[in-house]
Order: C-alpha cells, then sequence, then structure tokens
C-alpha cells in the first residue's frame, strides 16, 4: 500500500506540480478559527463568514467578550452559526484563561502530540483543524483530511470504503513517504474538486485511473 500511496502522490506532482509552502508564517489563531468556520460549508463561504466575523470584532479580545448572538449574527453566511460561535468564543476564553494570550505561536514549540493534545481538547476543535494549524501554520509534515482527501483515499482504496475522516488520517500517516504530506493534501484536494467530484466524477481524465479500483469497477465501462 505505502507503494501505491508513493505512486500517487508521483502522479499527482505530474500532473499539477509541487505545491510550494508559503515563506511567510501565519497567524495560528486566525488560521483555527477559519478552519472553524470551513466545517459543512465551501471555502467562499468559510471566507465571507471570517470576514464579516472581523469586521464586526477587530479583535480576537472582542469576540472572546462577545455575546453569541452577536457572533452568530457575524458569521451566519457560513452556516452553523450558534454551533461555531460557541466553538470559537469558547476557545478563545480558555485560551486567554490558560495562557493570558490569544496568540497561538507558542504551539510551534510544541510536539505534534502536544498541540493535537491541546487543540482537540476543546469543543469544536477536532483532529482536522488541529492537523491544518500543524501542516500550514506551523509548517509540520502532517496530513490534514477533509471532505475531498477522505473520498479520495476511500475510492482509490487506500483505507476501507466507511473510513472516516479521521480514521482517514490515523491509517494515511503510516503510508505517505516522508516530506509529502503538504503536497499529496493540497493536490488531492484540486483533484477531488475538478475531476474525482462527489458527484459525476469525471474517470477519464483522472491522472490516477489506471491505479484506482473505482474506476476499474465503473469508470472503464463509461468509455
Amino acid at each position: 500500500m505505502k507503494a501505491r500511496v508513493k505512486r500517487a502522490c508521483e502522479l499527482l506532482q505530474r500532473e499539477y506540480g509541487v505545491p510550494r509552502r508559503p515563506s511567510r508564517k501565519g497567524d495560528l489563531t486566525s488560521m483555527l478559527v477559519r478552519t472553524i468556520l470551513s466545517q459543512n460549508t465551501n471555502d467562499a463561504n468559510r471566507d465571507r463568514a471570517f470576514e464579516g466575523l472581523r469586521a464586526a470584532f477587530p479583535t480576537w479580545d472582542l469576540v472572546a467578550n462577545a455575546s453569541l448572538r452577536e457572533i452568530a449574527r457575524a458569521i451566519r453566511v457560513g452556516g452553523l452559526a450558534n454551533q461555531k460561535g460557541a466553538a470559537i468564543r469558547n476557545f478563545l476564553r480558555s485560551l486567554k484563561g490558560s495562557h493570558g494570550t490569544l496568540d497561538l505561536g507558542f504551539l510551534r514549540k510544541m510536539t505534534d502530540e502536544q498541540v493535537y493534545d491541546f487543540l482537540c481538547g476543546h469543543k469544536g476543535v477536532g483532529v482536522k483543524t488541529a492537523s491544518i494549524v500543524l501542516c500550514f501554520g506551523c509548517g509540520r509534515d502532517v496530513f490534514p483530511v477533509d471532505t475531498h482527501v477522505n473520498r479520495l483515499c476511500v475510492r482509490l482504496g487506500f483505507v476501507p470504503p466507511k473510513s472516516t475522516p479521521d480514521k482517514t488520517h490515523e491509517l494515511m500517516g503510516g503510508l505517505l513517504p516522508k516530506g509529502k504530506s503538504y503536497s499529496f493534501h493540497l493536490n488531492l484536494i484540486r483533484l477531488g474538486k475538478t475531476v474525482c467530484t462527489a458527484r459525476n466524477p469525471r474517470h477519464g481524465g483522472c491522472p490516477l485511473r489506471r491505479m484506482c479500483p473505482t474506476y476499474r469497477i465503473i469508470g472503464q465501462w463509461e468509455h
């Protein structure tokens, strides 16, 4: 299986290239909040919700001290506003109480395991959110699994058919070549949004079709 995953990495890099990590390190608190807002919505609505939150509350201290109704109003476009608003405010208040700051920069000095333990100990912050902070914010070789990535890993037969995103994250961690988590994550998302879509995937245009069990069962009969 490791060989198959490695081959998939190579084929996607040949198709889409090797994504470069940004040279500047982003604000981890903003990244975490934006990722919470991404749950069960698309990128456009996530970004609109984040912009609405920042417009209404220019600092994280203001968010921490705002009412849930005010926060929900600011992020409503992203859906699940009450749930997400509570998760964001509760996290910020807990962070302020435990560390005296709303800056998550201290995570960069922690091990991966410590970051997972700390972040996932807060309601509304799961493995995917912690993985994104680690991968994109801390530059770690960590493989975030969102809806697109989970769907493709299942279709490619890398994980069991009913694998959850958290289970896929756990299983793929032992299969990916060292240093390829970032590029494979982004290239899978690109493939999942343009070719291997949730509905009506374009099997014939997939660079991984020759190694894909789903293509062998379904896709080949479409051509």
